[in-house]
């Protein structure tokens, strides 16, 4: 097993490592490259969303409530609680006829400090749409309503959206449902761990799935064309998946998961690539992924450039002065590349 590495720099001295493990998968279930441990069960977290999507559309709601591509790309969102999200969420609940009183996501301060910013000069309370988990719920809850079933328990396990949503988490990432690992989310609702390996087949599918059933191949179109059509809605200003995405233009979609996870599918490959950062940290997911996609010459030197920011991440200190980066360390071990 190759190990690799993300080693955090503070000016010529290494002072930290964070140590990853990468699956790159096609959609035929090829084990293409790999590093580190691939076998390993990981919480999928938030990149399981454009996966839990699926349910939106394969159930109807999408079509009867007239979820848009931005209303779509908001369901697979970690946002950032820009004025651009929560509007938009509020759209959807006013089309649903509820409220955000009717979200189980819980709150947190936005991301976006603007957004903070101008709750507090306001006086506001922080409500339950800055929740950067606050699209997906609004997806479920129109699904739930096409579904007749209780709004007030969507969020539970044994819910029938929630049961949707593990088969179809079982059958992108052929896990068996019996032996998906349950936890709970940060947003309250059901996370679901896989091997490594398992999470890249399912963004592998994303990616190119053609050998699936045709609904399903619809809908997957669907959710990630959105994603790509509308990165804003993804994640938002100085966000990875945002930028990554609009610098991709159309050729790949990406998606955060917290605990240090990053999933990236590449279209016209029909791969799929996780990376799980051991330790938990996510502030290496963006260099370890754009060091993935360099290794595999699936990103140009000019994309690299549009992308520098996060292809050395940056230490600064608190006059924001450059301190440190991190960078990569590591080699895939590869076999079967096309």
């Amino acid at each position: 097993m190759r190990e690799g590495f993300i080693d955090v720099y503070r000016g010529e001295y290494v002072e930290s490592k964070h140590r990853v493990h990468i699956a790159v998968v096609d959609f035929e279930g090829n084990e293409l490259c790999q590093v580190g441990d691939i076998e390993q069960f990981v919480f999928g977290r938030s990149s399981m969303k454009p996966i839990q999507a699926l349910s939106l559309i394969e159930s109807g709601a999408a079509d009867t409530y007239q979820f848009s591509e931005a209303d779509i790309s908001l369901a697979c969102a970690s946002h950032n609680g820009e004025a651009q999200h929560t509007e938009r969420v509020h759209e959807i609940l006013d089309r649903l006829h509820l409220t955000t009183d009717d979200l189980r996501c819980g709150t947190h301060a936005p991301r976006w400090d603007e957004a903070y910013r101008k709750i507090i000069l306001e006086h506001r309370e922080i409500t339950q749409e800055y929740n950067n988990c606050s699209g997906k719920h609004s997806g479920m809850l129109a699904t739930t309503l096409q579904m007749k079933a209780d709004t007030n328990d969507y969020y539970k396990i044994e819910h029938p959206v929630q049961q949707h949503v593990l088969q179809i988490v079982s059958d992108m990432t052929e896990t068996p449902t019996e032996e998906i690992r349950l936890g709970v989310d940060g947003c309250g609702l059901p996370v679901h761990a896989v091997p490594l390996k398992n999470l890249a087949l399912a963004f592998a599918k994303l990616a190119q799935p053609k050998l699936l059933p045709e609904a399903r191949q619809e809908a997957i179109h669907r959710v990630t064309n959105s994603m790509m059509h509308e990165p804003a809605m993804v994640g938002g200003t100085d966000r990875f998946c945002t930028d990554f995405m609009r610098v991709m233009d159309g050729a790949m979609f990406g998606k955060a998961g917290a605990e240090g996870v990053y999933c990236v599918g590449v279209k016209e490959r029909g791969i799929g690539i996780a990376l799980k950062v051991e330790d938990g940290n996510g502030r290496a997911t963006s260099t370890g992924t754009l060091e993935v996609l360099k290794q595999l010459e699936l990103i140009s030197d000019e994309q690299l450039q549009q992308l520098d920011q996060y292809v050395h991440t940056e230490i600064l200190n608190g006059r924001k002065e450059v301190v440190g980066k991190l960078v990569p360390r590591f080699q895939l071990e590869c076999a079967n590349i096309k």
